[in-house]
Order: structure tokens, then C-alpha cells, then sequence
């Protein structure tokens, strides 16, 4: 779902902390990455660019061949990138892109209009989907993405969620209703997505058993202590106890 809000449209031009420039820099993503996040006004528009490329499938994503070992379960169209590998006992189910260097591990589940950027390293009971990771993010243990941006060089604790549904509104919808909102400064930013997880920006580390909520914002380089629940804008350089 796209929204026409005015509210939105005038807070994205006004406010660089929606903008994707904000939260990735682009070194050593590769010529699409850097060309996706170039393209989009903000960071609500990630997750649909992505999905118009990966529905074309275009050969400009198709860099060479990367390694499906024996034993993989692949579905629809993956698209495996030169340097890149899928083990044995990882489920992808595409429409997915895997960069060049990047590791889907065994136990591994990735779904659904998704990107696992270059050298990312996806283990065993990692579950993503209608995500981007952009580029050397770790998510070595059980945990669960799912309709979010990722950074660069992000670690993703064990037992870490990000929530894309708000669950306060009664009984859960399939397909989802309730658009999603971001709170900044204390104003609510309609995304124009009924499911919108976090932007995480990078070098940011989650620690063990985190959950954000809906609609979270994270600026680079911001300090998470343990914790259990995370919500709203957290600014670039943030120490978070």
C-alpha cells in the first residue's frame, strides 16, 4: 500500500533522517546496491525498488555464479552471485538475490523479496524476509528480520526480532490493515506500508533477545546496550542503556 498523505510527503523533504543517506553509506556494496539506495528519496521506498527489481530479474543482478551446494532447497527465482554460497540445508525461496561473498548457512531460511548484500553471513535458524541486508551484516544464530533495511557490518544477536505488524489494534489481519507510522520529534510519519519492521543504520550491534517494534529507526554507529524492547527514532551515535 502507497499513501498520498501530504503529512508524509512534506516530512520527506524536509527531514534528511528519512533519507537512506542518513543511515547506509554505499562503499563496497556493489554497482546495484549503490545504485537502489542512490535512487530512492527515502528509506520508506527501499523495500518496493527492491521488489520491481526482483520481480524483472534482470541480468544486470545475474554477476556470474555463485555455488549451490548439494542438499540446498531453493524455490522460485534465486539469484546466487558469483563468490556467493548457499550450503546444504538452507531454504531460499525467491524472488532473492545473494551477493557476491555472502554465506547462506545451513538451517538458514530466506524468503520472499529479499537482498543478502555482499559478505553477509546468514546461520543456522536465521529467518528473513522482504528484508535488505546491505552488506557484511552477521546473523549467525536463530533470529528473525522480516520487512526491514539493514546496514553495513550490522550484528544481529541471537534471538533478536524486528515487528513489521502492529498487534495493538484487536485480532491480527492477514492481509495486514493498519499502516504503520514512525515517531519523530514526537509527530507520527505514515510509511505508506501496512508491514514495516526497522531501519537499522550502520555499524550498529543488536544484543541477544532484542525486539523493536514496529516502525523503528536506528542512526549508525549507535550503542545498544542489553535490553529487551526498542522502539521510535534512536539518532546517529546514540548510547541506548
Amino acid at each position: 500500500m502507497q499513501s498520498a498523505n501530504p503529512v508524509r510527503s512534506t516530512a520527506l523533504a524536509a527531514d534528511v533522517r528519512l533519507t537512506p543517506a542518513y543511515y547506509f553509506r554505499p562503499e563496497g556494496l556493489g554497482p546495484y546496491l549503490t545504485r537502489l539506495l542512490a535512487g530512492c528519496s527515502s528509506v520508506f521506498d527501499i523495500k518496493a525498488a527492491m521488489a520491481v527489481d526482483l520481480d524483472h530479474g534482470g541480468e544486470d543482478l545475474r554477476e556470474g555464479q555463485g555455488v549451490v551446494e548439494d542438499g540446498a532447497l531453493l524455490q522460485g527465482d534465486v539469484i546466487v552471485q558469483a563468490g556467493a554460497r548457499i550450503e546444504a540445508g538452507a531454504q531460499v525461496i525467491g524472488p532473492v538475490l545473494v551477493c557476491a561473498g555472502a554465506v547462506v548457512a545451513a538451517g538458514a531460511l530466506v524468503r520472499d523479496h529479499s537482498v543478502i548484500g555482499p559478505g553477509c553471513r546468514i546461520g543456522f535458524g536465521a529467518e528473513i524476509t522482504r528484508s535488505l541486508l546491505a552488506g557484511h551484516v552477521f546473523m549467525k544464530h536463530p533470529c528473525f528480520v522480516g520487512d526491514s533495511v539493514i546496514g553495513r557490518r550490522v550484528n544481529i544477536g541471537s534471538f533478536c526480532s524486528t515487528t513489521g505488524l502492529r498487534c495493538d489494534r484487536g485480532p491480527i489481519a492477514e492481509p495486514a490493515l493498519e499502516e504503520i507510522t514512525v515517531n519523530l520529534d514526537g509527530q507520527r510519519i505514515p510509511t505508506g506500508q501496512t508491514k514495516f519492521g526497522a531501519v537499522i543504520g550502520d555499524e550498529v550491534a543488536l544484543p541477544a533477545g532484542t525486539v523493536l517494534s514496529p516502525g523503528t529507526l536506528i542512526g549508525p554507529g549507535t550503542v545498544v546496550y542489553p535490553r529487551d524492547h526498542i522502539g521510535g527514532f534512536l539518532p546517529a551515535g546514540s548510547r541506548v542503556r
